[in-house]
């Protein structure tokens, strides 16, 4: 406790950054996935009335239903579309300029989806959603890439740990607006809807008092200047000295400090598997069944005997054991580092969806097994915050380069997107077909992932990116000589040890 509170005291400048990019970055995501869901009735009724009143009679079932799907999964190409271009935006502008100018879009968005009931025009809510899904689609990755860079070796796992924080907090608060007595009515959907640009418009007014990443200053810019005084902004007066030598051995290895487009990404091979890591952990998080898990659970309430509104303020309760979670693993993830929680959790979770899978199957049997059912349906969500949920974050943003990050995330986020349009449009089907027997599926990733992750990844914790680089290089190489990297930093880089 004593070391935390030194810590905050200390990073105050770090801590206050973190807190401003994780509003305007997962939070925002969080908040307009759990918000769309209490719209649903409301958005389609205004469909409808404003078709009848253009047309003189009501929209068709199937129309209604067509639009209704593609007014939610026009967020995702929003989203493939926008980290398709986080890379090039990225090396051109900087990450600081890319936020500001991404939160000013998510500011336009939101206003005109505010606007489309007093317009009488559902269009606007498809262009309103479209540009929410760009904008979300370039600050996620951003987000990552940024917090990632400003904290030092120490707090790195912690830091990296906050995005699956904020991005939990963003899902609460947006169930906690849903409900009907705030802002989920007939009357107040359209300020739901248009209330994803307050945490745009704080990230807006409030980053531009902090600075670029130090690593990006340095490496990219190269004003040693600026990054010493950034360093100081964040980190506070102290011995850093480390830290920085850390960023001129990762200088000092690379080529050049050209960031590598993506396809020169995918033709190195001295990247080849963190490549192969970073598809894995990303396409397990969409495979992992956390979807299919909010799901079920409203069923899985309703069999166990609560109305409606009761099964609403669970569902919440859930959202909010999660929250817990994830900042139970913000706290632990220093200590029992990356790797431990990723593999824990993925086998874990398929234990757990197995035992899911017999208690839905019980479920008429017995008045007492939905009660089971839901028990076993929180522990799933814990378990995910506490491991995969924050750990994949962290890992994702530390076994790349400076120089292969930007065009890392545009592939991790390109299929993350993707995820979440074929697992949103096939999943239906998926449920239709097997009904709860769908975990199954999902239960064969996780254990397959979790064996992988034992075997390949290396742990990050506590090591600088040279020393991940390293290990990587073992499986990269495995027969050939490793390339030699200089261990040395440069007299021409060498900094005073207190800033």
């Amino acid at each position: 406790m004593t070391g935390f509170l030194s810590n905050l005291v200390q990073y105050q400048g770090l801590f206050r950054m973190i807190t401003v990019l994780g509003i305007g970055g997962t939070f925002q995501i969080g908040f307009q996935i759990s918000t769309i869901t209490y719209m649903s009735q409301h958005v389609k009724a205004f469909i409808n009335e404003t078709w009848l009143e253009r047309y003189g009679h009501p929209i068709q079932q199937d129309n209604l239903l067509f639009l209704w799907s593609f007014t939610v999964s026009i967020f995702g190409i929003g989203g493939l579309l926008g980290s398709s271009g986080s890379r090039y935006l990225t090396v051109k502008f900087g990450k600081k300029k890319c936020l500001l100018c991404n939160n000013v879009l998510m500011i336009v968005a939101a206003s005109i989806m505010g606007c489309s009931k007093i317009s009488q025009s559902f269009e606007m809510i498809l262009i309103g959603r479209f540009m929410c899904g760009v904008s979300a689609g370039l600050c996620v990755p951003l987000h990552h890439q940024y917090v990632g860079e400003i904290s030092p070796r120490k707090l790195r796992g912690f830091a990296n740990s906050t995005s699956s924080f904020f991005w939990t907090l963003g899902k609460a608060i947006g169930q906690i607006s849903g409900q009907r007595e705030l802002l989920g009515s007939q009357a107040r959907w359209p300020l739901l809807m248009a209330s994803c640009g307050l945490p745009a418009l704080v990230q807006l007014l409030a980053l531009p008092f902090f600075p670029e990443s130090p690593p990006y200053l340095l490496m990219q810019k190269g004003d040693q200047e600026a990054c010493k005084k950034a360093i100081r902004q964040l980190w506070g007066e102290g011995q850093h000295q480390a830290e920085i030598d850390d960023i001129m051995k990762e200088k000092a290895t690379m080529k050049n400090t050209k960031i590598l487009s993506v396809l020169e990404l995918v033709r190195e091979p001295a990247f080849r598997w963190q490549l192969y890591m970073i598809v894995t952990l990303t396409a397990t998080i969409q495979l992992c069944g956390i979807n299919a898990i909010y799901f079920y659970t409203f069923e899985v309430l309703q069999a166990a005997g609560f109305d409606e509104k009761m099964a609403s303020y669970m569902t919440l309760s859930i959202g909010l054991s999660e929250l817990v979670a994830a900042v139970v693993c913000s706290s632990i993830i220093e200590r029992l580092g990356r790797k431990a929680l990723i593999r824990g959790g993925y086998w874990i979770m398929g234990s757990l969806l197995a035992a899911i899978t017999v208690t839905l199957s019980l479920q008429d049997w017995y008045f007492w097994m939905p009660y089971c059912s839901l028990a076993l349906i929180i522990l799933f969500t814990v378990v995910f915050a506490v491991g995969p949920g924050g750990a994949t974050v962290s890992t994702r943003v530390e076994i790349f380069k400076l120089s292969c990050r930007p065009p890392a995330f545009v592939i991790s986020s390109v299929l993350n997107w993707l995820g979440v349009f074929v697992i949103g449009t096939s999943f239906p089907f998926i449920v239709e077909r097997l009904k709860h027997f769908c975990f199954l599926i999902f239960m064969v990733v996780l254990f397959t992932s979790g064996m992988i992750v034992h075997l390949f990844l290396p742990e990050t914790k506590g090591k600088s990116i040279v020393e991940i680089t390293e290990e990587f290089n073992k499986l990269n190489f495995k027969n050939k000589k490793i390339p030699a990297t200089p261990n040395h930093v440069s007299e021409d880089y060498t900094f005073c040890t207190r800033l």
